[in-house]
């Protein structure tokens, strides 16, 4: 940073690092992007740090699906479905989920975890 004094002079000052080691505290997902779509969305989600209670206390991981359904409640895709945990990453993670073989319409896309947590969002297929 430059500091300039009211006589003119300046002086910069030291370098200062910093990092930031920001590891998920909740188990969400988050709206998919874009949406409304055609034909494909990205859709991000975040496992909190191994022995959270959220997580539901395991380490090495917690089961973790996340699978759209259509209006009528029938699941059309099956995106994730493996142990995940934020010991080998920052915790967050994107999966793609390509819609190009499903009328337009609404679908919900459903998060649950080992613990019987599950957090659903409205997607929007247009064509």
């Amino acid at each position: 940073m430059k500091q300039i004094d009211i006589d003119g002079s300046y002086s910069y000052s030291n370098i200062v690092e910093v990092t930031c080691n920001m590891q998920p505290t909740t188990f969400e997902l988050y709206q998919n992007y874009p949406n409304p779509f055609n034909p494909t969305t990205t859709i991000k989600y975040s496992i909190p740090v191994e022995g959270s209670p959220l997580q539901g206390g395991a380490r090495g991981g917690s089961k973790v699906t996340l699978k759209v359904y259509d209006i009528l409640g029938n699941e059309v895709a099956t995106l994730v479905n493996e142990p995940k945990s934020a010991s080998g990453g920052p915790g967050i993670y994107e999966v793609e989920f390509n819609a190009s073989q499903l009328p337009s319409g609404v679908y919900f896309c459903r998060l649950q975890n080992g613990s019987g947590i599950n957090i659903t969002r409205k997607l929007l297929l247009m064509k």
